[in-house]
């Protein structure tokens, strides 16, 4: 917040900061889509956070701004893995940040959305700032699937994968309607009070650098890569007979590549399983282990 001028009137700042403000809704009053922009407009230069939630009336909506754009080193490594592993599936797709990111997760919300999705709305748009909605409803608010799993994982095997299956059938459904995720990890998919899976963040768009196929195999390599590890050490037998049972409903092409990853990952799984390897490691080398216990390799 910008300082006072010394010998500014408290007054003179009130009515400064009431003619910036975005008017008041009238009570039971929809929002517009020009109410929406203009707390967007208002609202953007004064939070510090990238991402932030905020009351609108009786909503709650989220707030992205711009940050810094990404520089391409910090890709540098994992391309290298790639391509040592000459699996296209792996390449990282740079999330560019700045206003680029902005437009993109735009882009991919209502592309998501008109495809019958539940995605949060995009309900104001600017060059460096995004106001979405939330995926609550009726004031209770979504569970992210990760907080679910390591809840189910407490519970017992049958509760984790039955839990896990979730997350299964919300990343095919997408696959159906012929898109892919950006990030499909537990932690961006949501529940909502309905019961309903839903999806969030998409800063990144794989299918500008990958087709279709690659895209569909790569969100199931990042789903397994943030799960793996607790389905590793619960029931890996019971596991697998899900997986190949979604996976039927796969295209031949998604099918093929998880196989091909399936056996140039094998050497992975001999990575050491100690913690001060990082948790990274531990991950990589769980989903290299499955995928070997699942192909029989």
């Amino acid at each position: 917040m910008n300082p006072v001028r010394r010998g500014a009137s408290t007054r003179v700042q009130m009515r400064k900061s009431m003619a910036s403000a975005p008017a008041p809704l009238e009570a039971g009053a929809p929002p517009l889509p020009e109410d929406y922009a203009e707390f967007l407009r208002v609202t953007l230069p004064q939070q510090e956070k990238a991402v932030a939630s905020h009351r609108f009336g009786s909503e709650r909506v989220w707030l992205k701004k711009a940050g810094p754009r990404h520089g391409k080193l910090r890709y540098h490594l994992l391309a290298a893995i790639a391509g040592a592993l000459r699996l296209d599936v792996l390449k990282p797709v740079p999330n560019p940040g700045g206003e680029a990111a902005i437009a993109i997760e735009a882009e991919r919300l209502r592309e998501l959305g008109a495809a019958g999705l539940r995605v949060p709305a995009v309900l104001a748009q600017q060059a460096d700032g995004l106001l979405i909605s939330d995926l609550g409803q009726s004031g209770r608010p979504p569970v992210v699937l990760q907080e679910r799993l390591d809840q189910a994982a407490a519970a017992g095997p049958a509760a984790l994968l039955a839990t896990w299956r979730e997350g299964l059938a919300a990343i095919a459904l997408v696959h159906a309607r012929q898109t892919y995720l950006s990030q499909a990890f537990d932690r961006n998919l949501v529940q909502c009070p309905d019961g309903t899976i839903g999806y969030i963040d998409f800063e990144d768009d794989p299918g500008e650098t990958l087709p279709l196929a690659e895209c569909q195999a790569r969100d199931w390599l990042s789903y397994l890569h943030s799960t793996a590890m607790l389905v590793d050490a619960a029931s890996p037998h019971a596991a697998a007979a899900q997986w190949h049972e979604v996976l039927d409903q796969a295209s031949e092409d998604v099918r093929d590549r998880l196989a091909i990853a399936a056996g140039r990952m094998r050497w992975l799984r001999h990575l050491p399983a100690g913690r001060r390897w990082g948790r990274d490691t531990q991950r990589v080398r769980a989903v290299a282990r499955l995928l070997a216990r699942w192909y029989g390799r």
